[in-house]
């Protein structure tokens, strides 16, 4: 994990969630990683909203699996992840009461989809997902899923950090942190429209977020392929950074 900008003094904090083949040799080349992805929605944030002060956390807390692998049709590194993700945001919630928003591209859609349900944050936005083992956006904002049992410290640690932001909101001022929304978008050159998006067994993910049915809010992502969300001067960033600043009536679908 990486932290850009200052975490202390943030009105509002991005986590940016990598997808497949993201590896700590790889995490910082350009903006197809999350590091570059940072800087470029730190960037794109600046020019936008000058006076907000967004902090944007680049994390890899997971074994990102290769794109040709059987472990990127399978949710086996997506459980895991998304039980160190919990901790992340558990952790960032005892360091601030900024309104946090979960940016998940490719696999990394499945980590966050596992881990979201019972988190406190405001945003989670979804990116050339492959699926997910969801129903509807509405279930993401259900209890916690595929919680190890072992896992009692994390169980008693997250509800532990609302509790401090709640009373630090209390003790501040600030305003409560509105129910979780979820988005979707999809690149028009985007491969990934071409994976089914079933589950069978242990294969596959399930659902496509960006269907009607699906409930999430759709942010249009313009004509790049699978790793072009945070190229500068993409109607994809320019979303991505909006959703990031909670300024969700000026992202366009």
């Amino acid at each position: 994990m990486k932290v850009y900008g200052e975490l202390a003094t943030a009105e509002r904090v991005a986590v940016i969630v990598p997808g497949a083949d993201t590896t700590v040799a790889t995490f910082d080349n350009g903006t197809k990683r999350p590091g570059g992805a940072a800087r470029a929605l730190l960037a794109e944030a600046a020019r936008l909203a000058p006076e907000e002060r967004l902090a944007v956390v680049a994390w890899l807390g997971y074994d990102s699996p290769p794109t040709l692998s059987l472990g990127a049709i399978t949710d086996d590194a997506a459980v895991e992840g998304a039980a160190e993700l919990r901790r992340t945001v558990g952790e960032l919630r005892t360091r601030t009461t900024a309104p946090i928003a979960l940016l998940c591209h490719s696999y990394g859609s499945v980590v966050c989809a596992t881990a979201v349900p019972g988190l406190p944050v405001a945003d989670l936005a979804v990116f050339g997902s492959p699926g997910l083992d969801t129903p509807s956006a509405t279930a993401l904002t259900g209890p916690p899923r595929h919680q190890p049992t072992t896992d009692a410290a994390l169980r008693a640690a997250v509800p532990q950090a609302v509790q401090v932001a709640h009373q630090a909101r209390h003790e501040t001022g600030a305003v409560p942190h509105s129910p979780l929304r979820v988005w979707a978008g999809l690149g028009e050159d985007d491969w990934v429209r071409f994976v089914p998006k079933i589950k069978i067994g242990s294969l596959g993910f399930g659902t496509d977020p960006m269907s009607p049915g699906y409930g999430a809010r759709i942010f249009e992502a313009g004509p790049g392929g699978h790793s072009d969300y945070f190229a500068p001067g993409t109607p994809s960033l320019r979303n991505l950074t909006l959703i990031a600043l909670g300024r969700p009536e000026q992202v366009t679908s």
